[in-house]
């Protein structure tokens, strides 16, 4: 079923969640499709105050809902790829809290105000390694729209993102061409600067 053009929050909640959907795991777990669209409905309210939120604002607001869809430790592994083994625990956990502060300082700065614009689901599809990807499209008033797939793993009872995939463009795969040639070449405390100093130019734009 598409989701067009929702009018109430009542309309959209009702079709979020009495859908009957084919990959569900467990009796009160979260469908793929249940966790993008809960995202999207969250980043269209942050977009709505936007302007009044300001950035430090929208970062507050999209704390949770970035934490709770994503699965920002896959993310980082990804990431660095084989790198990842040769990193101790101490800077693992600071990859990922410093990915995890990315993650959501790009929400807050590319989601920034509204005028209309809305997700519309088109549909879904199981991956041959058991994981679920969720193609849906971004409506903006006058401009053409932007296509999103959102591939996605299974964590206990629900379901993380751990890839977008914007116009056939993965943001997975531009932060590790980026991301693993400056831990390879320049290290771990050069790769720290490089991703906080993203992160405080998206505070300042």
């Amino acid at each position: 079923m598409v989701l067009k053009n929702v009018k109430s929050a009542v309309v959209f909640m009702f079709l979020l969640f009495a859908t009957a959907n084919a990959f569900a795991v467990e009796e009160g777990g979260a469908t793929a499709r249940q966790v993008v669209e809960k995202f999207q409905a969250d980043l269209i309210a942050v977009m709505k105050d936007g302007k009044k939120l300001g950035y430090a604002g929208r970062y507050e607001k999209l704390k949770d809902p970035v934490s709770n869809s994503h699965e920002l430790t896959k993310i980082a592994r990804i990431v660095v790829g084989k790198e990842w083994e040769k990193l101790s625990e101490e800077q693992q956990q600071k990859l990922v809290d410093v990915f995890s502060r990315l993650s959501i300082a790009s929400y807050a700065h590319n989601f920034k105000d509204y005028s209309g614009e809305s997700f519309v689901f088109d549909s879904e599809e199981e991956t041959t390694r058991g994981g679920v990807v969720v193609h849906s499209h971004f409506v903006v008033p006058d401009d053409k729209p932007v296509k999103f797939d959102y591939m996605l793993k299974e964590k206990g009872n629900s379901w993380r993102i751990i890839n977008i995939i914007a116009n056939g463009v993965s943001d997975l795969a531009l932060k590790r061409s980026e991301y693993t040639t400056i831990l390879q070449r320049e290290g771990f405390d050069a790769l720290m600067t490089k991703i906080n100093e993203k992160i405080d130019n998206y505070s300042k734009q």
